[in-house]
């Protein structure tokens, strides 16, 4: 099974630069230190997964030039990861196909709570339709793919990683279990969240994140979910180790 995934974002909440700063890191014309919101988009066997839809999908979607998506999981039920929903429109109505969306229930909730007018009432032109799909930390499969979702800590809100393969993917955690490490091992990628040097009430910062890489030993793998607290792409990049990669935006890989 040939994954491709390409990190339409990897920033974090305010994305980099954040308005009105003026630290190296936002003033960088380094493309690589441009992040948009964190989101994956992931092709496998002619199937489209979207890993989280955040603000910033209109522009993402617009330069990966690949407009079908087959169903999107969801980590969370934060803005940064669901508020690009509407720009979904389109995309329905180019295919004219339920997009199939897959998240806990309290996800939903909030999603329905933010997007009512997309999921209450009467249908409208310009309403996209979708397939909700409830789900655990059960494994589950989209088109014979099977999805194995993991429980990570957000400080106290429960959000949910996916491993699809060899490939395992968290953000937004600051602490697994180690049972739920167990479903990580023997990930070929792994892409973990990295939000800064400085210890953080909700995220790992990149001591930690080199800490569970070390724990979970993956062939490579890459942070994302990066905010300008962590420094200049080039500069940690040479203090990584030889497998672990800073993620940017647009970056893609096949496994």
């Amino acid at each position: 099974m040939q994954i491709k995934a390409n990190f339409l974002g990897t920033g974090t909440s305010q994305g980099v630069p954040v308005i009105g700063c003026t630290c190296m890191v936002c003033e960088s014309k380094n493309p690589k230190d441009q992040r948009l919101r964190s989101s994956l988009f992931i092709s496998i066997n002619n199937c489209n997964i979207l890993i989280d839809i955040g603000p910033d999908f209109r522009s993402q979607i617009l330069k990966l030039n690949k407009f079908s998506i087959d169903s999107i999981l969801f980590t969370h039920q934060h803005r940064d990861h669901t508020a690009g929903l509407d720009d979904l429109r389109p995309i329905y109505y180019m295919y004219k196909k339920p997009i199939a969306l897959y998240a806990e229930n309290n996800v939903f909730k909030a999603i329905k709570n933010d997007f009512n007018y997309l999921f209450d009432g009467a249908n409208y032109p310009g309403k996209p339709k979708f397939h909700l799909n409830n789900i655990t930390t059960d494994d589950f499969y989209i088109s014979n793919i099977k999805i194995k979702p993991i429980r990570v800590m957000h400080h106290k809100l429960p959000v949910l990683g996916y491993r699809i393969g060899n490939l395992s993917y968290i953000t937004d955690a600051n602490y697994i279990s180690d049972k739920e490490k167990e479903k990580l091992m023997g990930s070929e990628i792994l892409i973990i969240n990295s939000l800064q040097q400085e210890k953080h009430i909700s995220h790992f910062n990149l001591k930690e994140s080199l800490s569970l890489i070390a724990e979970i030993q993956p062939k490579t793998a890459y942070l994302t979910h990066i905010s300008h607290g962590m420094g200049l792409h080039d500069s940690i990049q040479k203090e990584l180790p030889k497998n672990v990669l800073l993620a940017y935006d647009g970056l893609a890989i096949t496994l």
